[in-house]
């Protein structure tokens, strides 16, 4: 590394204040910078390698050539503060803030109800608020498109899109928005009594402030002045081990290449980040030619355009966007394939970041544009102190062959794309997880050139991407195809030589190998397609047109604004005005979500002499230590300890979790020991210090079936079983027997586990701050491993950014694991865990097998069913043997089966524990019942819906373990959804689409529910409040629930303003702690509000009961006086409410019991449309009815389901969690494991809250945080019913495995066709395959 003596001053702004850093250092991203040096906390921390967002921040550079200031959103986690050297940033805080003005951006997302958690909101104000900057009136489809690289997990997006569209001129939501009546309601064929007024109004738009561009932040002059100092000079910041140079001439720039050859030149750190951070690349110097004149330009000639290698990818965008609109369309063909990609790649974030430069010199090779480029015959134009010279972007540049590559020392200026001739066509091609902000699977460039007037190849160029390590060209197919017609027969060879030219490896990284090969000759067949239709454009009279079937096959599925209507009941006209219940009410914390003023745990404030915390996980999955040495590690700079088993105080082994591992690892991914140092950084640096000697124990079991062969399980069998299903199988018409996976899902929460233990001097206690559902479950723990009684253990949650499942028992575990550290050291403890980390330990929902033999009749009844579950729970019990009860209780969904046997087991595997995840199996059992139904409905030649109708509960009826029920909102649920979503004609319109296309295809699947909220065990139900009033009328409320985003603190604060018949205003909520409120149970199972709920009132009834004879005295006095008359009177303002619980049992010896307090009712209906060519999906619309009995927030509950809705179709469609054959999780952030984008959600999503009764719960409401998840699967059920649209036109069989997820692979390999037909297939017990299946 270069010494240099005297370092220059990096000078930046940040919300209008100027930075100056005198010793700037290279290796400090701004996201670090912003959070822990400056304490802007607003901006979050989700994955680290810009793929979610959450840092999302603006940055405004000003351009001295063209005199204007330019805007962009940046991730703040891939951008080096060396970097920013003249610019302005604008973090969350400095767009508006409680304190001072809150900006319509933040006001809008938050009345519009776009923030659930709260913890993405800062980085989707940010990505609306950069693009007003540039679009005051910005299109629905620029809101969409800003969105693009933002992950939501809470709320399912319609409403921050929605937030984002009032800025939009002329937005309105609905047109019949406000009237009470909706386009959707056939008033004729009403079949509710319309007392019941409908409402679709969640927000008042008259309640928000105007945009007013003028009052916006003025650009720094200061940096306007420093842009335009014709004396600048090359500037040098100087790292503690890297050093950062900044050329301001081109002549500059060389002379420091040829210095520092090895150097990388980083623009937008997209690509050299991720590999310093998730690759352990390390360089000693850096150079970063920003903002040089010579590398950022466009310039058109009448050959085609030149453009600058430091133009972003969307500056790349704008110039084509231009030029296609100068130039004739022929010309432009390369252009326009290029923007075709840059629409879909990376997200705005990223393209905004990311250079042309960059981007073609990295050769990732998954590159989308590089083989269009290639296709296009564009070249390079380098430069180095020898001159300059081109380099063709070909196949021998591409594939990085050592001839065509650039010299260490010489630097691309420019990329020349020619304009293309008459005769000459490009296509780019390419097919991801999902459509927006994820590497391709395969992506393509291809282009030929014909004879003049003819169709005979001139010349050909094929490049494919995602195939091998580099990207690669088909040059050998091209070449024999030189002189042929373009017609069926070339197409023919051209897909044989193809494959036999690029052949995928059997045991390929990445893994869907056969998928790959078929996607390889399914692009060319579509580029075959998109050519023969371009040539009888040019002459129809010589060439043929493409079958009219073959159509739709040309076009990509184009990307929409999604819009919707969300119906509720209206509350009662006679309901006192203040009080909230019923009411739409804003989430509590909405707006200090999207300021950025809510606090999650690594925003507090750093504590004196706090530590931070890195962990040593196991990377075998069965083993035994041999030996454990911390010596190396102990010795690295900043270390204060490494903590293993040996520090432990009391039990390293508690209820069957272990904290640390000490004698064997039982999976890749346990903890062995943790490293406390003064920063992250050190600690992390030191982790990978630890050597740890294992010796492998077999077997290693992984999947269920290695389980079920070895008899390893976690808990016994669970059974029940009615009628007598041997006698019955022998008394119907037909008999079909099947087997169904459903693999895992990874929770994905946006805030990773965070935990921050304080020491105390005193007594042995403990505070623990932790983003959990079961603060008392922490306390258990970290009680346990100290040795210390539960009363010394303080556990305060206040929020966390998100769980769904995951941060019920998992906590406890890492909570423990950061207490002993704090013990150990006298110190506090900081132990927030890298995304990559969280997603290995933790892992996330039971992966499941499913297995039926399922008798009926020829008319559709379903006679008996005998169905087997097993899950794969991990190496630890967790919460296994609860999710194999769950799912055993609920496996007959909404179906009457007179005779019906169900048994499930929890299986023993060498992977993390799995855990609790939102619908606590229910999601992943039901798919199993809804698969046999629709095989029954297939045998019986009947539509799935019909068998469905058959075979629903009809009467009040008992479930097979005798709890009895009545299914009349079913009924009513299913019957509207039919209905309104207009069903039985769009199934007609389906099928007349489907007659029509050979290629795409479309399907609709209706799924009923009957979900059941809580537990059934008794005293798992209850729960407690405390209601403090003070002397000024306030009140100080406490209750043993969590705020998760789902809303509970809102709907407290709503049951306390309506029982103390005071304004919400008067209410606060602080907090949730184990001081408070002792004992605790989980927030989990939909049954928050319901048991907090009631505990809150009791509270307050008990309070007012104390207060009223004092009321009586003075009935128009106010509430302050009436107070203060109770205080004179010594009346105590405070009191504990209980509420004992639901009264659940279950006899599993009996088989029966009173297993849960009531059932959730719900129907969905879903349509999608399917690519069979390359197994793309497009989600065109969902409706859901949803049996909310009375709603206390139609807002939140709407919330809760529109979330769960679409963390469920995700669950069934694009999230795939890849494991290695030895149990080692691939899957391990955003960008290899894909969440639902906004461009994933229904095209139009209608959901309507149906009024029913339910007297048991508070107000008759019902608990909706997750039965929205398992309707998800009409998605699922939707894929498939196309899928059987498209094997039947190819004379395939009905039935086929329909397991979860429906990928693009298993979508198109169920599509069997001639191109599967033609791929080569290698022998499994040839090789072992990179990923496999553990369900």
């Amino acid at each position: 590394m270069p010494s240099v003596s005297d370092p220059d001053e990096l000078i930046f702004f940040v919300n209008g204040r100027k930075v100056i850093e005198k010793r700037a250092d290279p290796e400090v991203s701004l996201l670090f910078y912003v959070r822990k040096v400056i304490r802007l906390t607003g901006t979050k921390y989700g994955c680290g390698s810009g793929g979610c967002g959450a840092c999302t921040v603006m940055v405004s550079r000003y351009d001295p050539k063209s005199k204007k200031i330019h805007h962009y959103p940046a991730t703040a986690c891939l951008v080096p503060i060396c970097s920013l050297h003249g610019a302005a940033v604008t973090t969350v805080e400095g767009v508006g803030s409680i304190k001072k003005r809150i900006h319509p951006v933040q006001e809008r997302l938050a009345k519009c109800h776009g923030t659930q958690c709260g913890f993405c909101s800062p980085g989707m104000v940010m990505s609306i608020y950069t693009l007003l900057r540039n679009h005051p009136e910005p299109t629905p489809d620029q809101i969409t498109e800003a969105l693009g690289g933002n992950l939501c997990r809470c709320t399912g997006y319609r409403p921050i899109v929605e937030s984002g569209k009032t800025f939009s001129p002329g937005a309105t939501v609905c047109q019949m928005k406000g009237s009470g009546k909706c386009c959707m309601d056939p008033d004729e064929k009403s079949f509710v009594s319309r007392e019941e007024k409908m409402c679709t109004k969640l927000y008042d738009e008259d309640e928000f402030q105007p945009l007013d561009p003028s009052q916006e932040p003025i650009f720094p002059p200061e940096l306007i002045r420093m842009a335009e100092d014709p004396h600048k000079r090359r500037l040098t910041f100087q790292g503690v081990r890297t050093t950062w140079f900044m050329p301001v001439t081109l002549k500059d720039l060389l002379e420091l290449k040829a210095s520092y050859p090895k150097a990388p030149l980083v623009m937008g750190n997209t690509a050299v980040g991720p590999s310093i951070k998730f690759k352990g690349e390390f360089h000693p110097v850096f150079i970063s030619p920003l903002g040089l004149p010579e590398l950022n330009f466009v310039e058109s000639t009448d050959k085609g355009a030149t453009v600058g290698a430091a133009y972003s990818l969307a500056q790349l965008k704008d110039a084509l966007d231009f030029l296609v609109s100068e130039q004739p369309k022929e010309k432009t063909k390369t252009y326009h394939a290029l923007l075709n990609h840059l629409r879909t790649l990376a997200g705005p974030q990223i393209r905004n970041m990311a250079t042309l430069g960059g981007h073609m010199v990295s050769r990732p090779n998954f590159s989308d544009l590089n083989p269009i480029l290639a296709a296009g015959n564009a070249t390079i134009n380098v430069i180095s102190k020898e001159g300059e010279r081109q380099i063709s972007l070909n196949g021998a540049f591409l594939e990085e062959l050592p001839e065509a590559n650039l010299k260490p020392e010489e630097v691309v200026v420019s990329v020349s794309i020619p304009y293309t001739t008459q005769w000459r066509f490009v296509a780019g091609l390419r097919l991801a997880q999902r459509q927006e902000n994820a590497f391709a699977i395969v992506n393509a460039g291809m282009s030929v050139e014909f004879e003049e007037g003819t169709d005979t190849i001139k010349g050909l160029q094929m490049f494919f991407g995602s195939v091998a390590p580099t990207v690669v060209s088909a040059r050998k197919t091209c070449k024999q195809l030189i002189g042929r017609q373009w017609d069926d027969q070339m197409l023919g060879d051209a897909c044989r030589w193809v494959l036999e030219e690029i052949r995928i490896p059997p045991a390929a990284e990445g893994g869907m190998v056969e998928y790959r090969r078929t996607l390889i000759i399914s692009l060319l067949f579509k580029f075959y397609l998109k050519v023969r239709r371009w040539l009888n454009r040019m002459d129809p009279q010589k060439f043929p047109d493409i079958p009219e079937k073959f159509v739709s096959a040309l076009d990509d599925f184009p990307i929409e604004t999604p819009k919707g209507i969300q119906m509720f009941q209206c509350v009662d006209p006679n309901q006192p005005q203040q009080d909230p219940v019923g009411h739409p009410v804003m989430h509590q914390s909405a707006i200090k979500h999207t300021t950025g003023e809510a606090i999650f745990v690594d925003d507090m404030p750093p504590v004196d002499q706090e530590l931070f915390l890195a962990v040593v996980t196991s990377t075998r999955a069965h083993a035994k230590i041999t030996s454990l040495d911390v010596s190396e590690a102990r010795a690295c700079p900043g270390v204060v300890d490494v903590i293993t088993a040996e520090d432990v105080p009391g039990d390293n082994n508690h209820s069957g979790e272990i904290f640390f591992a000490q004698i064997e690892v039982i999976c890749v991914g346990q903890i062995v020991c943790a490293v406390a140092a003064d920063t992250y950084d050190h600690a992390k640096e030191a982790a990978k210090h630890v050597r740890i000697a294992y010796d492998d124990i077999e077997p290693a079991i992984i999947t269920i079936e290695q389980a079920l062969e070895h008899n390893s399980f976690l808990s016994p069998e669970r059974k029940i079983e009615q009628g007598n299903v041997d006698s019955a199988f022998k008394h119907v018409d037909q008999i079909i027997e099947g087997e169904v996976h459903v693999e895992g899902q990874e929770h994905f929460y946006m805030e990773t586990q965070s935990i921050l233990a304080l020491p105390q001097t005193e007594d042995k206690e403990m505070v623990l701050h932790v983003g959990t559902q079961f603060p008392t479950h922490v306390q258990e723990y970290v009680s346990a491993a100290l040795k210390v009684p539960r009363s010394r253990i303080a556990c305060h949650m206040k929020r966390t950014g998100g769980a769904f499942g995951g941060k019920v028992t998992k906590p406890a575990l890492l909570g423990a694991v950061a207490a002993v550290a704090a013990n150990k050291t006298g110190r506090p403890i900081r132990f927030i865990l890298e995304r990559s980390n969280d997603m290995l330990i933790t892992a996330g929902r039971h992966p499941l097998l499913g297995k039926y033999k399922i008798g009926f009749m020829n008319n559709g009844e379903i006679k008996a069913a005998d169905v087997e579950y097993y899950v794969n729970g991990g190496c630890t019990p967790d919460e296994s043997e609860m999710v194999i009860e769950f799912i055993v209780l609920k496996s007959e969904n909404a179906y009457c089966i007179p005779n019906f046997r169900c048994r499930g087991r929890a299986c023993k595997t060498n992977l993390p524990s799995n855990t609790a995840f939102r619908g606590f199996g229910f999601p992943q059992a039901t798919v199993v019942v809804e698969a046999y139904v629709t095989a029954v409905a297939s045998k019986c030649n009947l539509l799935p819906e019909e068998v469905k109708e058959i075979n629903m509960y009809k009467r009040t009826s008992k479930t097979a373990y005798k709890q009895t029920f009545n299914p009349e909102p079913l009924r009513r649920c299913w019957k509207e959804c039919l209905e309104k979503s207009s069903f039985y004609a769009r199934k007609q319109a389906a099928e007349e689409f489907n007659k029509k296309n050979y290629w795409k295809k479309r399907g609709l699947a209706v799924i009923p529910m009957k979900y059941s909220i809580g537990v059934p065990t008794a005293f798992y139900n209850q729960a407690a409040a405390l209601v403090h009033i003070y002397l000024d009328g306030s009140v100080l409320l406490t209750h043993g629930g969590c705020e998760l985003g789902q809303g509970l603190y809102t709907k407290m604060i709503q049951v306390a303003s309506r029982e103390l018949n005071i304004p919400q205003s008067y209410v606060h909520l602080s907090e949730t702690s184990t001081v408070t409120v002792p004992n605790a149970l989980f927030t989990a199972g939909s049954l928050g509000t319901d048991v907090n709920g009631k505990a809150v009132q009791n509270a307050c009834q008990i309070l007012l009961e104390r207060l009223r004879p004092i009321i009586r005295k003075n009935p128009e006095g106010k509430w302050k006086e009436w107070v203060a008359k109770a205080f004179e009177e010594s009346i105590s303002l405070s009191a504990t409410g209980y509420f004992k619980g639901y009264q659940t049992n279950m006899d599993w010896e009996k088989e029966e019991g009173d297993a849960y307090p009531y059932y959730v009712y719900g129907a969905a209906c879903s349509e999608v449309e399917v690519d069979c060519l390359t197994g793309a999906h497009k989600l065109l619309r969902t409706d859901i009815f949803m049996d909310a009995a009375f709603s206390i927030n139609p807002a939140l509950d709407i919330g809760q389901i529109e979330g769960a809705f679409i963390q469920g179709m995700g669950l069934y469609t694009i999230e795939e969690l890849k494991y290695s054959p030895k149990g080692v999780l691939y899957s391990r952030g955003p960008d290899d494991y894909k969440i639902p984008t906004v461009t994933e959600i229904p095209e139009e999503f209608y959901v309507t809250l149906v009024h029913s009764q339910n007297p048991i719960a508070i107000y008759s409401s019902k608990g909706l945080g997750e039965a929205g998840m398992f309707l998800g699967s009409s998605v699922l059920f939707a894929i498939y019913d196309a899928v059987t649209a498209a094997r039947r036109e190819r004379g395939l069989s009905d039935t086929f495995p329909m397991n979860s997820p429906a990928t693009p692979e298993v979508i198109r390999m169920s599509c069997t066709d001639q191109f599967t037909d033609m791929i080569p297939r290698d022998d499994p017990s040839t090789f072992t395959p990179w990923s496999i299946h553990v369900s």
